[in-house]
Formats: C-alpha cells, sequence, structure tokens
C-alpha cells in the first residue's frame, strides 16, 4: 500500500510562496491510498499532433470514496502524469475534506495578510511623504518672507 503524503507542495513555484509555507499546518492533509484510486491511461488531445494522438500518456484518476476525477496531460511521459495527476488529486480531495483549513484556502489566508500588511504600509509611507512635503513647503515659505 502507497502512502502518497509526501507529494504536497505548493500551488505556485514562486520563492516567496516558499518561504511562506513554513507556517502552514500539513497535519489535516489527507494521504493517497492506491486501493481507493481508479486508473485510466487515455490518448491525450491538444497540440503535438502524431505523438499525442497515438500514445496513451493522458491519466484520468477517480477516487473511489469522494467521486472526485482527474484528467492530467502536462508532459509527453505518462509516469510524470500519473505524478503530477495524483498531486491534483490530493489537492482536490484536501480542499473537499478540509475546506476551509486546506493548503490551497491557507496559502490564499496568507497572501491576504501581506497583501493588507502591504497597503497599509505603502498608506504610511504616502502619509509620512505628505507630511514631509507639506514641512518642507512651510519652510520655504517662512524663508521667502524673510528674505
Amino acid at each position: 500500500m502507497l502512502m502518497l503524503r509526501t507529494l504536497a507542495r505548493p500551488l505556485s513555484s514562486n520563492l516567496c510562496r516558499l518561504a511562506s509555507t513554513a507556517h502552514l499546518d500539513y497535519s489535516r492533509y489527507p494521504t493517497l491510498q492506491e486501493s481507493d484510486i481508479e486508473e485510466n491511461l487515455m490518448r491525450g488531445s491538444g497540440p503535438g499532433g502524431q505523438a499525442v494522438n497515438k500514445t496513451n500518456n493522458c491519466v484520468f484518476l477517480r477516487h473511489l470514496p469522494t467521486g472526485i476525477t482527474v484528467k492530467c496531460h502536462l508532459h509527453r511521459l505518462a509516469s510524470k502524469n500519473r505524478i503530477e495527476a495524483r498531486k491534483i488529486l490530493l489537492d482536490k480531495l484536501d480542499v473537499h475534506l478540509n475546506g476551509d483549513h486546506s493548503i490551497a484556502a491557507q496559502m490564499k489566508q496568507l497572501d491576504q495578510k501581506k497583501s493588507t500588511e502591504r497597503k497599509r504600509r505603502q498608506g504610511k509611507l504616502q502619509e509620512m511623504k505628505k507630511n514631509w512635503q507639506s514641512r518642507e513647503r512651510t519652510e520655504d515659505e517662512d524663508a521667502t518672507i524673510k528674505n
């Protein structure tokens, strides 16, 4: 029985996000058992011509307990598509089972916190600039009046 808990990955490959994933709670992240999965290989679609039309490298996974389905045809190799499909299935399963406590929801909350903090800092900087400009104007006016 293969347990695929190690396939947990951030949704984006940005370095900033990788640093922020240290604060995520993976304790509720689901495990994937091969006995719960129905896997089919089929021909892919889209650009690629003959190479796509005659090879069965598109992976279709169905999680039997929940009925969640995933179709993955990102790579030319079926082995890479199998791994990627399992990652996608784990992410969808996490969202389905955990909702607001899923990894995607936690990352979204972190992004929102960062965004509000960035906006707060920008507003504070703009206010400081306005105060400085008004002080400079009054000092220039005072200097011109004295001369």
